[in-house]
């Protein structure tokens, strides 16, 4: 016997076992062989969309139409394979169209399954939304024609040239797949009517005529800068489609356009070609393919260009990465389904329990791209599918959840019973399970709220020694309903029937949120807005409102019905501060007062200001609030702008924010969650501020994981930024992979990266993956982050993503612009950069021309990098006038050129004249390079002072030659030789008289004096010796310029000559000191003056041979004045020139009679009478 029932367990546990996986197996028989797909067709036409199904017979196959069943009859009806057929197709409107979308639903024993969803459309072609405008174009340039209508499938585009089709055969005319007709090179002969003639399978339509009107371009044609005049435009398109990016650009001479791409990646040119002159399309699109493009016309042998951008963005259908697996779960067992899909738009996941959509309920929850079924219960035995979906299409995948039913389980609670306790908590009571109770060992309490849908449930797990539990967390014044399940070690019961019991009324949690405007300056409208069930916490009975004057502590009080939803407050002060508040009653009682709102009635007075708007704020999230506005349609007044202001509650009022008159909305971020915030708008014109609006709002809290059993939704994912342009960026996202019918919407969070103000960092809103931020700053880096936010549930911040606008094309041409003649034929020309705050400069363009290549046009240009301040303009022809201009430039165009700087070359660069500047040059200028600039006054001034230091120079060595001239000897001696009498005279003037023994020695007479028959002579003599006339001392200047330099040799020679005196012979000696040095400094002998002037050179030689330290005496001066009057002195004494010397060692030559002859030795010592003790010693002898 025991043997037998061990043998019928094995049995029974194999069924168990066994089966379900073969039912897993089995399961699998049921897929679709085909599926629907997207047709278009004409009306009345017939079409078959096909559907078949294989699986474990029988198999039921229903349609469906935009998820309603399609009706069959006489024209619609099911083939054998069970495909649809409509032999007729209508289009007639509303449910009796049969466009629209299409699926199969295919059925048997283990459940049902959806195919995916095909679109039934109907060929359509309408009228032109657009046609082409008539043009005016000169000769050689470019002509453009568009039009747009409205068909489907996509028409094709042709053009007629006077009614007749155009031909495309010419490289000069192109035809973009959007219907934009292209003509380069325009001729005269272009000239005539156009039309856009468009056809598809339902009609074809013609547009009306554009006229082009060519006229002759002037000789010659000036150079004109290139300029895009159809830039490429942002678009979508589906993968595998193509993408067509226009780029037309004119210009002189005509633009060469290329593409690149705005992140430096390169083309692909396996499936790219450019179409025409520089329009660029893209074939079998990818995703990869996916950025921003830029076209760049540039002028042929020049960096002169200009560009323009766009966003190519590729839409893919969904596509599945993760497919959920069949599961087998006991009883009050959880499963778990996963399945998660790629696609752009990120595709929306929804699941299907035997193809019809499932709710999130207490036990059902879809999060996370997961389904998650709690209490498995055998109803929940069916296939499931994910179905991915976006607009370009849809994919499915499914999976089966079988339910294993154990033999053992204990029967359900029963006989439950609920009690109202308070506001917030219900007793709970019932009786153990009529079966199996012993083997109880737990009891689990589920309750959730009755009314809505996706409602959470809670769970609360009890032991099994009671049967009565109190939910004491509840909400005041809300219905709930409860069941009961009883667990054993081998799996769970039943669930309990359930129970529904409500919860008692309490005082409302808080007052309602004012809102307060005037309507003239004696009243104030106050409204607001009925309590949400979780603050009224039952039906609002009544209303209490309180007012006061600011200053006075007086308070009126009025008590309104719970129906009321605004009063409007009369016979009020003008001008006036006026506070106020509410509060709500339930029929429990009073809730709590809110806090006192200001407002402040307007001036009486006849100006037109604006009135006030009529305010709406909404909680977007626990940080954000929405502010929307408009004006009363009575507002006659002209707005120039608003201005908002906003304050949390407690805290003092800031400075407002200024809104242009266009806006109506405003979103303020960054808000603390659970407080109350005051928010006032008024609108302002010329005369002054208007009547504000005031309104306060609380943010709600945010909801953590330990308020909910469900964790919040994950931040978005797969963030990336595009620049789109200077002053956009384009934001996409994607949705975390979770399910749910609440609607999803994003916080953007957009600011430059170190910001230091928090108030300007700006929050946006949407209910899209994608975003294009507008009026950003250029070439400012920016920083993104996104959060979720949905049924009052905030995701945390996503990564933040760094993108930085591109710069703006300069709009100021360079300034402080100068240029400098260096050389013979070059110039220094040197600028500053443009005056605009965060701009970057790539290059920069100097032009320059003279005057006849001006006239014609023909500009030489030079190019330097846009860290480079300066540039050299070489190979200047001399005696040309130059214009010179510069601008700068970067990948996002080109700036404006400076003014033109004029530079005149000199004919002649050896005219010592300085280098001519140019008019704008005025001051020396220092580069950052450190080469410093010199202009015209700078050289002048350089000129100058040398010059000043030369003649300063000339005229100390004029003092110095002429000190030197006029240091006389200290006596004067005469001898005469022979048969020469002696002629000497010895007389003194002043009061020093010389000894009987004292020796005079006069000067010899040179061949400029005389002495006639009477013994008369020319020659003045003092007691300091011969005075010279201002005649010689002149004649001694200039022999002295002439003959100062002496060869070296005629000196040595001179210098080599020694004289001895004798008696009879005529001897100068000049003394200083006793010893005589026997070598004179060598650079001094160009002091000597030329022959015959024997006083003159006597002196020089004499200094400079004893080294005269440049000392002299009284006397010395005495002498300097004595000459320069010797016309009124006269000649003391009178001597006769000899005629040989016999005491010279050595001949003198003929040539040299005259020349004075340095002594350098003497062979036995003079005697002289020393008249200054200070005096140097010169000894000179004339030879005749």
């Amino acid at each position: 016997m025991a043997l037998l029932k061990r043998k019928i367990h094995q049995r029974m546990l194999f069924f168990a076992v066994f089966l379900p996986i073969s039912g897993v197996f089995c399961f699998s028989e049921l897929f679709f062989i085909k599926e629907p797909h997207d047709v278009t067709v004409m009306r009345k036409e017939a079409v078959i969309l096909d559907c078949q199904a294989h699986g474990e017979t029988p198999i039921d196959v229903r349609w469906l139409r935009n998820g309603a069943k399609v009706s069959v009859n006489e024209r619609v009806y099911l083939l054998s394979n069970s495909s649809l057929y409509i032999s007729e197709v209508e289009t007639r409107r509303g449910d009796k169209s049969d466009e629209g979308f299409y699926q199969c639903l295919a059925q048997n024993k283990y459940g049902a399954i959806l195919s995916q969803r095909a679109r039934l459309t109907i060929a359509t072609i309408s009228s032109f939304t657009s046609h082409p405008t008539s043009i005016v174009v000169t000769e050689g340039s470019v002509a453009r024609f568009s039009c747009k209508i409205n068909a489907h499938p996509p028409p094709i585009i042709t053009w007629e040239f006077n009614r007749v089709t155009l031909p495309l055969a010419t490289e000069r005319i192109t035809v973009l797949p959007s219907g934009v007709l292209q003509i380069h090179g325009v001729q005269l002969a272009d000239g005539g009517n156009y039309r856009c003639v468009a056809t598809n399978i339902a009609n074809r339509r013609r547009s009306s005529e554009a006229k082009l009107t060519v006229i002759s371009a002037p000789i010659p044609r000036l150079p004109q800068r290139p300029h895009i005049i159809a830039g490429p435009q942002n678009i979508s398109v589906s993968v595998h489609q193509s993408a067509t990016l226009e780029c037309m650009a004119t210009g002189n001479p005509r633009p060469i356009v290329s593409w690149s791409r705005a992140d430096s990646k390169s083309i692909d040119v396996y499936h790219t070609k450019v179409l025409g002159n520089g329009n660029l399309v893209i074939t079998d699109i990818k995703p990869q393919h996916t950025g921003v493009y830029v076209c760049r016309a540039t002028t042929p042998g020049t960096r002169n260009f200009t560009v323009a951008a766009a966003n190519v963005t590729v839409l893919a259908p969904p596509s599945l990465v993760e497919w959920p697996e069949s599961l087998t779960r006991p009883r009050a067992g959880t499963a778990r389904f996963v399945c998660q899909a790629e696609g752009f738009p990120s595709p929306q996941i929804t699941w299907l329990k035997n193809g019809e959509s499932i709710h999130s309920n207490g036990r059902i929850k879809m999060y996370s791209s997961k389904l998650v079924i709690n209490q498995i219960i055998p109803e929940d035995d069916a296939i499931y599918q994910c179905q991915a979906e976006n607009e370009q299409g849809s994919v499915l995948a499914m999976a089966r959840l079988i339910v294993v039913m154990s033999e053992d389980r204990p029967s359900a609670p029963r006989n439950i019973r609920a009690d109202t306790v308070s506001s917030s908590a219900i007793l709970l009571a019932w009786d153990r399970p009529l079966y199996n109770s012993d083997k109880v060992i737990a009891y689990s309490v589920h309750y959730m709220k009755a009314e809505g849908l996706n409602n959470e449930e809670y769970q609360v797990v009890i032991g099994n020694d009671t049967t009565r539990y109190i939910i004491d967390d509840l909400e005041p014044a809300r219905n709930y309903t409860f069941y009961v399940v009883a667990y054993m070690p081998m799996g769970a019961s039943r669930m309990s029937d359930h129970m529904f019991q409500h919860t008692l009324e309490d005082v409302p949690l808080r007052a309602p949120e004012l809102s307060l405007t005037s309507r003239s300056p004696t009243d104030i409208q106050v409204s607001w807005q009925p309590l949400p069930d979780k603050l009224s916490r039952g039906r609002v009975a009544a209303y209490r409102l309180s007012h006061r004057a600011s200053a006075e502590s007086t308070v009126f009080q009025i008590e309104l019905p719970g129906e009321k939803t605004q009063h409007l407050l009369e016979n009020l002060q003008p001008d006036t501060i006026y506070l106020l508040r509410i509060a709500a009653s339930t029929s429990v009682g009073w809730g709590e007062q809110s806090a006192w709102t200001s407002h402040r009635t307007p001036k009486a007075s006849s100006a037109q200001v604006p009135l006030s708007p009529e305010l709406h704020l909404e909680p977007l999230n626990c940080t954000t609030i929405s502010v929307r506005w408009r004006l009363v349609q009575r507002n006659s007044a002209s707005v120039q702008g608003y201005k908002l202001f906003y304050h949390e509650e407690s805290q003092s009022e800031s400075a407002p924010l200024r809104l242009r008159a266009s806006d109506h909305s405003y979103t303020i971020g960054g808000l603390d969650p659970r407080k109350k915030y005051h928010v006032k708008l008024l609108a302002y014109n010329f005369i002054g501020d208007g009547y504000q609006a005031d309104q306060t709002i609380s943010t709600p809290g945010c909801v953590s994981v330990r308020d909910r059993l469900v964790p919040p939704p994950p931040p978005p994912h797969n963030m990336y930024a595009k620049t789109n342009s200077s002053s956009s960026i384009f934001l996409h996202w994607g949705r975390p992979a979770f399910t749910s019918s609440h609607a999803v919407n994003y916080t953007i969070r957009c600011n430059p990266v170190g910001l230091q103000n928090a108030s300007l960092v700006l929050y946006l809103q949407t209910n899209e993956q994608s975003l294009l931020v507008r009026d950003l700053q250029p070439n400012t880096k920016y920083e993104f982050a996104i959060r979720l936010h949905i049924d009052l549930l905030s995701s945390p911040w996503s990564p933040v993503v760094y993108q930085s606008t591109f710069p703006e094309a300069p709009t100021l041409p360079p300034t402080n612009i100068k240029v400098t003649l260096i050389e013979e034929d070059t110039a220094l020309v040197s600028w500053k950069p443009p005056e605009e705050s965060k701009l970057s400069v790539t290059h920069y363009t100097i032009l320059y021309a003279s005057r006849n290549e001006w006239l014609t046009g023909e500009w030489k240009v030079v190019q330097r990098e846009g860290s480079i301040t300066m540039a050299l303009l070489e190979n200047l022809k001399p005696g040309q006038f130059y214009l010179v201009k510069v601008s700068a430039s970067n990948n996002m165009g080109d700036g404006p050129f400076s003014h033109m700087v004029e530079l005149t070359v000199r004919a002649d660069p050896s005219s010592g004249h300085g280098p001519r500047l140019s008019h704008d040059s005025a001051r020396p200028n220092v580069f950052s390079d450190g080469f410093y600039h010199l202009d015209q006054t700078s050289m002048t001034g350089i000129t100058v002072g040398v010059s000043i230091a030369l003649m300063c120079i000339i005229i100390c060595a004029f003092i110095i030659v002429c000190r030197g001239k006029h240091r006389k000897p200290s006596a004067v001696k005469l001898h005469g030789e022979g048969r020469s009498p002696l002629a000497s005279a010895a007389g003194r003037q002043g009061s020093e008289s010389l000894p009987e023994d004292a020796q005079v020695s006069v000067a010899t007479m040179s061949t400029n004096h005389f002495i006639d028959s009477k013994g008369g002579t020319n020659l003045i003599i003092n007691s300091l010796g011969p005075v010279q006339t201002c005649a010689e001392k002149k004649n001694k200047w200039f022999s002295f310029s002439s003959h100062g330099e002496k060869s070296v040799q005629q000196v040595q020679k001179t210098r080599n000559l020694t004289a001895s005196y004798q008696p009879g012979s005529t001897v100068l000696t000049y003394e200083a000191e006793r010893s005589v040095p026997t070598e004179p400094p060598a650079s001094l002998q160009a002091l000597l003056g030329r022959p015959g002037d024997s006083e003159g050179s006597s002196g020089s030689e004499g200094s400079h041979a004893t080294a005269d330290s440049g000392r002299f005496s009284q006397d010395e001066t005495e002498m300097t004045n004595l000459s320069s009057s010797s016309s009124s002195r006269q000649p003391s004494v009178s001597a006769e020139e000899g005629s040989g010397d016999r005491g010279v060692e050595e001949s003198c030559r003929p040539d040299c009679q005259t020349d004075l002859r340095l002594v350098e030795s003497v062979e036995e010592p003079c005697s002289h009478q020393d008249v200054q003790s200070a005096q140097p010693l010169l000894s000179v002898c004339e030879v005749v």
